[in-house]
């Protein structure tokens, strides 16, 4: 592995308390709104409506009710502790920007209510962190791919209309931001191990390893000790007081 791999897939305090942080605060806003009646719904994404934008910034925010803030937290959880272990050096761009995209795709397209809740992050996070490993070609980050895939394929359904009343507009442009950053960032993503014989110049004449071996590829019996019959041991020992 080298180096820069080894720095990249490097557990940090980031790694979950950036994450447990966000799932908090957003359980800390649930029980404010349930709790004093603030009826913070008015914040989420109202399409095409100039106030509705405000909604683009606090609508992950906002849930309606204790069973949508509870199926929103755990891969919420789990995929942004993945992004900041597997992908850190652009996990902030990836969560900063897909908020602010993905809420604005959705403020263009969205059918005319209140669309809340992290929804649209979390298919950000989904989507990104499933085509940015296969388009890597690094092993842990196809690994990565796979693992989204068995946790949460399921959802990918939703991005369609196919439930009432739940912003499938709100999935679908999560789902396509996140296809967009994974084509975008590729600086400071982790890069496959590259062996001195996959380099286009590489000399096989200068390789070490392979100059063992003769044209046929036999193995070519080192001659050293052969000159040296009588090869001598130096040792030193300490005499005991």
């Amino acid at each position: 592995m080298s180096m820069k791999t080894a720095s990249s897939f490097r557990f940090t305090t980031g790694v979950l308390g950036y994450p447990l942080f966000f799932v908090l605060l957003v359980w800390l806003v649930f029980w404010a709104d349930f709790r004093f009646g603030l009826h913070l719904s008015e914040l989420g994404i109202y399409p095409r409506k100039l106030e509705g934008l405000i909604g683009v910034i606090f609508s992950p925010f906002v849930h309606g009710s204790l069973a949508h803030v509870y199926h929103n937290s755990i891969p919420l959880l789990v995929l942004s502790m993945a992004l900041f272990y597997f992908y850190r050096p652009v996990a902030w761009k990836i969560v900063v920007g897909g908020i602010l995209l993905s809420g604005f795709m959705t403020w263009c397209i969205g059918s005319s209510a209140y669309h809340i809740g992290a929804s649209g992050l979390i298919y950000v996070l989904l989507s990104f962190l499933l085509f940015k490993g296969l388009l890597s070609k690094h092993y842990r980050l196809i690994a990565l791919s796979l693992v989204v895939v068995f946790l949460y394929g399921g959802m990918i359904w939703y991005i369609f209309p196919v439930k009432e009343k739940m912003s499938w507009e709100g999935h679908f442009s999560g789902f396509v931001v996140g296809i967009l950053f994974s084509l975008i960032f590729k600086s400071s993503i982790a890069k496959p191990l590259k062996y001195a014989w996959e380099e286009a110049d590489f000399d096989a004449s200068d390789d070490p390893f392979l100059q063992q071996f003769d044209k046929d590829g036999n193995f070519i019996e080192s001659s050293k000790f052969e000159k040296d019959s009588n090869p001598q041991i130096h040792y030193s020992f300490k005499e005991e007081e």
